[in-house]
């Protein structure tokens, strides 16, 4: 389906996907407002989802919960949740449009494979320190906040 429906078409289902342990740096400045928005410039959001690892603090869980996303909060490997969660929206058909937000190569496989299903792709790092080139090459679009 998602490869019938026009860039930023309102009507677009978009799951973003955000790698919290990956973005959430002191490096990057990453606004939990400006994520949620860009998501919503692509089309309707339909999935919000945070990504965390068990060291996460109270203050971010309950800011991204503030802001609509949904936090997904796990005692493993985050990037293997997110890789899941993402590439089951992408094939199951919830979404059009996936924007992982992340740094890590990880998710060229994620990217690739929700192409394949028709979903447009949407790689987001935050800055351009340490932004993976295979994840941005593998993605459809590819944007630096």
């Amino acid at each position: 389906m998602g490869l019938f429906r026009r860039l930023g078409d309102s009507s677009s289902r978009v799951g973003l996907f955000v790698d919290g342990p990956n973005v959430f740096r002191e490096e990057f400045d990453v606004d939990l407002d400006e994520l949620r928005d860009l998501a919503g410039e692509e089309g309707k959001r339909t999935m919000t989802r945070l990504y965390l690892d068990e060291h996460a603090t109270p203050s971010l869980i309950q800011a991204a919960e503030a802001r609509g996303f949904a936090v997904v909060t796990t005692s493993g490997d985050v990037d293997v949740r997110l890789a899941v969660d993402a590439t089951a929206a992408a094939v199951e058909d919830e979404i059009d449009i996936l924007v992982v937000v992340s740094r890590d190569t990880d998710f060229k496989p994620v990217l690739e494979t929700a192409a394949t299903a028709g979903v447009e792709t949407v790689a987001v790092a935050p800055g351009s320190y340490g932004r993976s080139d295979a994840l941005k090459n593998s993605a459809q679009r590819a944007l630096t906040l």
